[in-house]
């Protein structure tokens, strides 16, 4: 059930972290994986530790015309149909809300939430309709709760929670499923809290399991989302967090 033997993916921000950590895991469950990420270099190394099962491309997910060149290459990787795309490339720019520029509110989103639209509208036209289509998103504890100092992220989780949840109710018709997971790991986009002594106090106060996961202990819930086990769940929200949103 937990098998993707014969099926592609594409996974974005996967030159590092959860991503890096996600196209291993897709290619050792038998998935062949389109590795991309807007650092070609990074990209291409994730590619190459993985092997033969994957290629890469330099993807900045904010661009219409490169997601659909990133589509056409990961579907190409199964003779013309893409089973998976992993909406993961992110970035911050903290901020207190007064100091907070429109110029960074705007490019958050873009990144996030816009880079999730336009991934997921490029693999449309991949997507099977056997019930094997995955769109999974990316959001964040950040989308369900608010954060302090990152008013721009928050926002563009929270956008990215709805988009999920209306793809799902769109896309059901085709068979084709819609997910976001929260995850919360060691990864260079969290080490200004695991970095800060205070911050990380407090963070791993609110973590029941009392401990960051590593990016290869979140990536087996990207694993059963995309397998058969979970061909029956869509519209759903997962925390991958140790527990700090219950």
């Amino acid at each position: 059930m937990f098998r993707l033997d014969g099926r592609a993916a594409l996974v974005t921000g996967a030159g590092g972290g959860i991503g890096a950590a996600v196209a291993k895991a897709f290619a050792t469950a038998g998935a062949k994986v389109l590795v991309t990420d807007i650092d070609e270099a990074a990209a291409k190394a994730t590619a190459e530790e993985i092997g033969a099962a994957a290629d890469y491309y330099a993807l900045d997910v904010r661009d219409s015309k490169a997601a659909a060149e990133a589509a056409r290459r990961a579907a190409a990787l199964a003779d013309g149909t893409l089973h998976i795309l992993v909406n993961n490339a992110g970035a911050i720019a903290p901020a207190m809300f007064p100091k907070l520029t429109e110029e960074a509110f705007r490019r958050i989103l873009d990144i996030h939430l816009v880079g999730s639209f336009v991934c997921s509208q490029a693999v449309l036209e991949y997507l099977p309709d056997d019930g094997t289509g995955r769109i999974i998103n990316v959001t964040s504890a950040a989308g369900l709760e608010g954060t302090i100092g990152q008013a721009n992220y928050g926002a563009a989780k929270a956008g990215i929670i709805g988009l999920t949840k209306s793809l799902a109710k769109e896309l059901a018709r085709r068979q084709v499923t819609c997910n976001a997971l929260a995850p919360l790991a060691a990864t260079a986009m969290t080490e200004n809290i695991r970095g800060n002594e205070k911050l990380a106090a407090k963070t791993l106060a609110r973590i029941p399991l009392g401990r960051w996961a590593g990016p290869e202990e979140i990536a087996g819930s990207f694993v059963f989302m995309a397998s058969d086990a979970a061909g029956y769940i869509t519209g759903q929200v997962l925390p991958v967090d140790g527990g700090t949103v219950m």
